[in-house]
């Protein structure tokens, strides 16, 4: 009766237990240092919680690396299978959550440019083949560029700063349909090529939004001069 009694007491004991180490675990895992990696030559400071392939999650050279952060906080997305009120993902909210996803994060692909042309110099290299002849105008300044039909960028659009594309140029693809449309903003970082995939709506608030852009790279790659 006692040896009955003890594991009806311990069962209760042992899940406290469980449940503490692991929230102990996340916290220790959001204290991991970030790993010194290596891209085209370029040296980054990538937190292992931002790495989406378990392959990629070590130190040293690699040809590319693909990271996810929250936004904006800029801090490593969570990768658990849950929406944000909790709830398991289903069959049933598969489609909302990664509505969510999408909206709150913002997908990072780092690669050598090995060879590969800057974004600036495919702007007016390769780019500018394709286009339409004019631009219109976008929000706040921006400048839309639709891709002609029957071209490699088909249903997409340039949008930059009308007055600067150097401070902001992004190659974004068009809603169709339930499909949101989305963005890439690419960077040249010495050897390396930062890309960066966001929401098109998020165009709206663009000066905001390539401000947290160089406040990530500056985090992936601190200046230590």
């Amino acid at each position: 009766m006692r040896r009955v009694k003890t594991a009806v007491l311990t069962a209760p004991f042992l899940l406290l237990v469980l449940t503490v180490a692991a929230a102990v675990a996340c916290v220790s895992a959001l204290d991991v240092p970030a790993l010194p990696v290596t891209v085209g030559g370029v040296l980054f400071e990538v937190p292992p919680a931002a790495i989406r392939t378990k392959l990629q999650c070590h130190a040293g050279q690699h040809e590319r690396i693909d990271l996810a952060f929250s936004w904006p906080e800029l801090s490593p997305a969570p990768n658990d299978c849950r929406l944000p009120d909790n709830r398991p993902i289903d069959e049933e909210n598969a489609t909302a959550a990664l509505a969510e996803a999408e909206n709150n994060r913002l997908f990072v692909t780092i690669v050598s440019l090995a060879g590969v042309l800057p974004p600036l110099e495919r702007l007016r290299t390769i780019y500018s083949r394709y286009v339409a002849a004019q631009a219109v105008a976008g929000p706040d300044g921006l400048a839309v560029l639709p891709f002609r039909g029957a071209t490699p960028y088909d249903g997409e659009d340039l949008v930059y700063a009308a007055n600067n594309p150097e401070q902001f140029l992004s190659r974004c693809t068009r809603a169709a349909g339930a499909v949101p449309g989305t963005c890439i903003n690419e960077r040249a970082l010495d050897g390396a090529q930062i890309s960066i995939r966001f929401p098109r709506d998020w165009l709206s608030d663009w000066r905001n939004v390539a401000a947290g852009f160089d406040r990530l790279v500056a985090q992936l790659h601190p200046d230590r001069r």
